[in-house]
Formats: C-alpha cells, sequence, structure tokens
C-alpha cells in the first residue's frame, strides 16, 4: 500500500514538473520572439530546471547548481540542489577550520567553533531533507511538508548563527566567514523555496481524508514514541514523580537513571546519566532527577534523542550555571542546559543562569533539537535567559524570566498557559520579552504566546524613575511575534514594541496581538509601524500548536494538559 502511495506522489509529481515546465517554456517562448524567431530551442532539461528555480529568490544562483543535471525528474533536482548545498557548506566548515588555526584571539577562535557545530548540523539536516524527500507518501503529506520546511529553516539558521557568533570580534574574520558562506546562504534560501512551492501545491489538492490519516499518524506515532508491550515492563514499576497526567501514558515504565545528590540514585550529576544514552538513541530514555542543587553545565549531545528529564518540582529540583558574555563566553556557548537532540522531554524542573543582570547575554536553557516539549519548568535568568533557537518547540505551564531579549531565536516555538516575569534591569536599561530572529520569508519560526500571564517582580515595579518594558523588538529583519488571548501588565510601555536600532526590520516584521486582556492590553497607543499586523480570528487559529505545527503527536505523546 505505502509504494502505491509513493508511486502517486512521483506520478503527482511529474505531473506538476510538466505543468511548470509548460509555463516556462511558454514565457521563454514569449521572449525569444515566437516559434518563428529562429532562437535555439531550450532543452527540456533546462526548462525543467528553470521550472523548480522559478519560485526561489536567487535564481541564478539556483540554475547555476542544476546547470549538470540531466533529469526533468523534480525530486532528482532538489536532491541536486541539496547536494550543492552541503559541497558548498563543506567547504565553509573546511575554511572556518583554517581560520580558526590563523586566528590570534580566544574570542574569534570561539566564533569559529560555533561555526565548525552549527555547520555540521546544517549538513545533517540536508541530508536528512533529502531522505525525507524521497519518502512522501501521500496519505501524511501534511507531516512530510513540515519536517522538511522545519529542518531547511534550520539550515537557514544555522548559517545565520555562524555570522552572528563574530559579533564584537576584532578583525575581518567575521567578514570573510560571510564572504564564504554566500553562496551557501542563497543555495539554502533556493532549497526551502523549491521545497515550499512543489509541497504546498501537492498540500493543497485532494488526496482523499488527509485529516483522518493525520490523525492516525499522530496516534500510531505518539504510541511508538513513548510506549512498549506492557510484557516488556516489571509490573508495579511506575514511578510515582510522574505525575497524574503522564502516568496515564507512562504506566508501568521506571527510569533509565536516577540522578540524587544524597547517593540514593545511581548518578550525582545529570551529565554522568546522560553520558548512558546509547548514540543516536531512539527509544524513550528516562532521567529521573531527584530534589536538590545541581550545579553544572548540562548538554544534550546531538543524537540522544527521546531524552525525558524529570524532577520533584521547579521548586526542589534546579539545574544552574554562570556561564555569560561578559565573561568571556560566546551567547550560544553559555546555556545552563543545551539541548542538542531531537524529542526531548522535560517537566517538573527549574533552569537558571545565575550570572546576573552584570553577565549580559547568559542563556539559561538553549533548545536546537527538534519537537522539544517542556512542562512546568521554570527557566530563569536576565538577558537572553531563553535561547529558543530553531525547529518546533512547545512549552506549557512554564515560567520564564528575564531583562533584555529574555526569548530569543528562530524556532517555531509556542508558549501555551506560561508565565513570563519581567526582572529588574541594569541602570539605564529596558525590558523586552523577546527578540524573534526570522530571516527567510518562507522559514517556519515564530514566537507565539497563547493564554499567558505577562507580569513583572516587585524590585521592578518599585523602581524609580519607572523602567520601560516593552513586548518584543526585532532581531532580525524578518522577526514573527504574535500574543494572544494573553494578560498583559500595566507596566508594558503603550507603545507595546521596541524598535531595535533606527528603522530596522519595521516595514518587514510581522508582530501581532489578539484578544488580550488586563491593563497593559490596550492597542490605542501602539506603534503604528508598517510591520504590525492585524490579527483576524483566522489567522489567530492558524498559530494555535493543531495548525501551527500541522502534526502535533510529539506534543499529545507527552501526556501532558494540551490545547490544540
Amino acid at each position: 500500500m505505502a509504494a502505491k502511495k509513493k508511486v502517486a506522489v512521483a506520478g503527482l509529481a511529474s505531473v506538476l514538473l510538466v505543468a511548470m515546465v509548460v509555463a516556462v517554456a511558454v514565457t521563454v517562448t514569449k521572449k525569444n520572439g515566437g516559434a518563428d524567431s529562429g532562437a535555439a530551442p531550450v532543452s527540456t532539461a533546462s526548462k525543467a530546471v528553470q521550472a523548480i528555480c522559478s519560485p526561489t529568490d536567487y535564481k541564478a544562483t539556483c540554475e547555476q547548481s542544476l546547470s549538470k543535471a540531466n533529469t526533468t525528474d523534480p525530486k532528482e533536482l532538489i536532491e541536486v540542489a541539496f547536494n550543492a548545498t552541503i559541497d558548498s557548506i563543506v567547504e565553509g566548515i573546511k575554511n572556518s577550520t583554517l581560520l580558526k588555526q590563523a586566528a590570534a584571539d580566544d574570542s574569534t577562535k570561539q566564533a569559529l567553533a560555533i561555526c565548525e557545530e552549527v555547520l555540521g548540523t546544517a549538513v545533517d539536516d540536508l541530508k536528512r531533507s533529502g531522505g525525507k524527500l524521497s519518502e512522501i507518501d501521500v496519505s501524511k503529506v501534511d507531516g512530510y511538508v513540515e519536517d522538511l520546511r522545519t529542518w531547511l529553516s534550520a539550515v537557514i539558521t544555522y548559517q545565520e548563527t555562524c555570522i552572528d557568533a563574530f559579533e564584537n570580534t576584532t578583525g575581518d574574520t567575521g567578514e570573510k566567514m560571510k564572504k564564504l558562506l554566500k553562496n551557501a546562504r542563497e543555495l539554502s534560501s533556493n532549497g526551502l523555496a523549491m521545497v515550499t512551492d512543489i509541497t504546498s501545491i501537492i498540500s493543497s489538492l485532494p488526496m482523499g481524508n488527509v485529516g483522518s490519516s493525520r490523525k492516525l499518524l499522530a496516534e500510531d506515532e505518539g504510541r511508538i514514541l513513548y510506549h512498549k508491550d506492557p510484557s516488556e515492563y516489571e509490573s508495579g514499576t511506575e514511578p510515582k514523580f510522574l505525575g497524574k497526567v503522564s502516568r496515564q501514558l507512562l504506566a508501568h515504565v521506571k527510569p533509565n537513571a536516577v540522578v540524587a545528590q544524597d547517593g540514593s540514585g545511581h548518578f550525582k550529576t545529570i551529565n554522568a546519566a546522560i553520558a548512558t544514552v546509547p548514540k543516536k538513541n531512539n527509544v524513550p530514555f528516562l532521567i529521573y532527577v531527584k530534589a536538590g542543587l545541581y550545579k553544572e553545565h548540562v548538554e544534550i549531545p546531538k543524537g540522544a534523542n527521546k531524552i525525558v528529564l524529570f524532577g520533584d518540582g521547579p521548586f526542589k529540583t534546579r539545574i544552574t550555571g554562570n556561564k555569560n558574555f561578559a565573561g568571556g563566553v560566546k551567547t550560544f556557548q553559555s546555556a545552563t542546559v543545551a539541548v542538542n537532540a531531537d524529542d526531548f522531554f522535560a517537566r517538573d524542573i527549574a533552569i537558571e543562569n545565575t550570572a546576573g543582570p552584570e553577565g549580559h547575554q547568559a542563556v539559561a536553557l538553549r533548545v536546537s533539537g527538534d519537537r522539544a516539549v517542556f512542562f512546568n519548568v521554570n527557566i530563569d535568568g536576565f538577558q537572553d535567559t531563553l535561547y529558543t533557537h530553531t525547529y518546533r518547540q512547545f512549552y506549557r505551564d512554564c515560567t520564564i524570566s528575564g531583562t533584555i531579549d529574555f526569548i530569543f531565536g528562530d524556532a517555531l516555538s509556542i508558549f501555551q498557559n506560561c508565565r513570563f516575569v519581567v526582572r529588574k534591569p541594569m541602570e539605564h536599561q529596558a525590558c523586552m520579552l523577546t527578540a524573534q530572529g526570522r530571516v527567510d520569508p518562507r522559514s517556519t519560526g515564530a514566537i507565539i504566546i497563547q493564554n499567558g500571564d505577562i507580569s513583572a517582580e516587585p524590585a521592578f515595579l518599585a523602581a524609580r524613575p519607572p523602567i520601560d518594558a516593552y513586548l518584543g523588538r526585532p532581531w532580525k529583519e524578518l522577526s514573527r511575534t504574535i500574543i494572544m488571548q494573553s494578560n498583559i501588565g500595566g507596566f508594558i510601555n503603550p507603545a507595546g514594541w521596541s524598535p531595535w536600532m533606527g528603522n530596522f526590520a519595521l516595514d518587514t516584521l510581522y508582530y501581532g496581538e489578539y484578544q488580550n486582556r488586563g491593563p497593559g492590553s490596550n492597542l490605542a497607543h501602539r506603534v503604528h509601524w508598517k510591520g504590525i499586523r492585524q490579527i483576524t480570528p483566522q489567522i489567530a487559529a492558524s498559530w494555535a500548536p493543531g495548525r501551527a505545527f500541522a502534526g502535533d503527536y510529539w506534543i499529545r505523546a507527552t501526556g501532558i494538559p494540551y490545547v490544540a
């Protein structure tokens, strides 16, 4: 049955390609003066290349990358484009290694080390995108589309992260790296455009009851993610700390590792427990962290997938670190907890960066893994508290505190029923809740706050003169943030949103508010930038997690409270 569906997609793709080729051929014929103009005929392969490149923003780069592709198959053409992008990024990695060897200062070396890491992950995302493209199944098309768009958006974000790492470095190494990645960045954007264009056409065509297929997919994958045959578990081993809600889905499961500072568990540190997760793990690995203060920098390595990290509650189990930019550590590397693996789930725990406002950029949690879920987690810091770096992330019943840009990044991150606490910054500083970092018009990145509570700590409210606080500012040109159905405290500046610098991104950002409440929700005196959007009920519904994520099985599989 699956083979038949894949064949159907191949046939459909061929039909789409024919339509595109015809359109391109007509355009080329008209430009060349018609059939009797005497111009040399354009080959079928060339027409196919022009067709596949037609939706891209960098057409010359696209056509050059496909100039040697002797095929009219759209899937093969996109794979050739992916491979060209991989080659270009690999060249950037090689050059970053050479530049690092020649770098004289530590800050530049750190930046180049970040480039090597994130560009390597970008290559991995291109490879898995190519693999996903060859497996497209009509009945699950929405999920395939969303995966491809998510991973290709991440490829773009990772390259941007490399460039950002050179902020405040001396010399011209950052400019050299930007030039080295110019071609790769254009190719990455083109790849996302190709996939978005073709798969959006596939998605719009009637293919039977796709909605039912999505529902079945979600339920089936949920079982695969968090269930085994009950006979594989010992009876009566359900851990009490899992909580009433998760007990329904994780019945009879006992933790793979228990962390306790008093020696009552398997390990005394969280990192020691993580070190036991198999490489390229693909089954749930439960780590229970007993009450205590864990002063360690925790890193979930790439490939250590499906880790479930549980505590005894955010006021009992706390992880703290204090790496910060003022202390010579790059923002990307400052996280107390860094998640680089997929399908990470954390609940009933607290994560904090204790550097204070004097540390400037000091991340408590960085999430660079796909399909991450956080429930009842406190994330505390000051500037740059939560780095929602990339991919898909969902936060429910969490509390996030900070001062400047304390939620930032380019993931599609949705916060449902979360509390946001603005803290007192240093003198002469204003506070911004969000700083979203989208750079490509087709990328999936956005910060969505639904039914949140935006408040401030007493020290902030008592400050004299009063401190300005805003809902957000545009870190990147296409910054996108929506706040809906949330309570907004009266301390928020009536303008609502703050510029980054001058007029940067004010016309190209996408900021919106919908059905908010509280004294700070009055829209009468909001800024009137071109990028401020009027959010209709239909637009608001499209950003609810069940719609925005397309396939949300990974949220429902955790068993946490969730409104799709």
